[in-house]
């Protein structure tokens, strides 16, 4: 069985209702990709690696990635901090705004819970994904040692993927995060980058610099998420720009990214070729935008991927 696990943090998010009454979920970039990847390919092993509370709601959440299919193997409970949470608001054209509290998230300790024994049963995995964002949660102290960590799983044939997502507020100053994601994209087989990411910190604008970039630093496989309509990517010494079509019906993009990733990745374990699983990806990311909130209720996510 091929298998694949995202490292990152999943957050407790509250969505307004009305004025007085808050829906809540669990969400999170990585494990928005990985429920959208396990959805879609129920064959390929898909775990988490994170670190929640000992509280109720990170028992609760624990019982939502079960439900979704997900190992939860390496999601590790720390003795005194819990999950982060985030508010999220959502205009009339689907573009969202984030309130977050996360300074004390558990998931920020991640690194110091992968020991010798959690990284000799990782090698035996596929793929390692990580992101800009997962990064950025770890605490600094701690990043010269999961690097140090990504290395030996490379070296023992993992496949390091990486989605240099940046969010600036994380971040003491631009350059930190620029040392970082350039560490990050030295390692990384496969990258999954967005126009607008390297836009903000390497001045990269357009779709054909970001795949040169990328493929520089050493990845031999890059899609590159260019807007609503086109995908580029490169493998096995190929460009090829991917044609997609927008969605007209957009209620919230929270996580179009994420799904696209996951399906993506997903198909590529399954043997598909690059353009089947870019459209695959792409249908995966139109219907979830056609949802409210993160993660879209899964009967009617399957109807629609499954249709057509």
């Amino acid at each position: 069985m091929n298998s694949i696990y995202f490292l990152g943090e999943c957050m407790v998010e509250l969505k307004s209702l009305n004025e007085n009454t808050m829906h809540q979920s669990f969400a999170g970039d990585v494990y928005n990709s990985a429920v959208y990847l396990k959805r879609c390919f129920r064959d390929i092993k898909t775990g988490l690696i994170s670190a929640v509370g000992t509280d109720s709601l990170s028992s609760r959440m624990i019982a939502g990635f079960e439900k979704e299919g997900i190992n939860s193997k390496y999601v590790f409970r720390h003795e005194s901090l819990a999950p982060g949470m985030y508010y999220i608001e959502t205009d009339s054209a689907g573009e969202r705004r984030f309130t977050y509290w996360r300074n004390q998230s558990a998931a920020r300790k991640i690194v110091s819970f992968l020991d010798d024994d959690v990284l000799n049963q990782l090698i035996d995995c596929d793929y390692f994904f990580f992101s800009g964002i997962s990064l950025a949660v770890i605490e600094p102290y701690q990043r010269k040692l999961f690097w140090q960590k990504l290395e030996k799983l490379k070296r023992f044939g993992v496949k390091i993927v990486f989605d240099p997502n940046y969010r600036a507020r994380l971040w003491g100053a631009e350059r930190e995060a620029v040392d970082n994601f350039n560490t990050a994209f030295k390692l990384a087989d496969i990258v999954l980058p967005g126009v607008e990411d390297l836009e903000m910190l390497y001045r990269i604008d357009n779709a054909h610099d970001a795949v040169a970039y990328c493929t520089s630093m050493g990845a031999t496989e890059v899609v590159v998420k260019n807007g609503a309509s086109s995908v580029l990517t490169y493998s096995n010494g190929i460009v090829i720009e991917h044609v997609i079509t927008p969605v007209g019906n957009v209620v919230d993009t929270t996580s179009a990214g994420d799904a696209f990733n996951g399906v993506y990745l997903g198909a590529r374990l399954s043997g598909f070729d690059v353009g089947p699983a870019v459209a695959q990806a792409a249908k995966a990311a139109g219907i979830v935008i056609q949802f409210p909130g993160a993660i879209a209720p899964e009967s009617g996510f399957m109807c629609l991927f499954e249709s057509g």
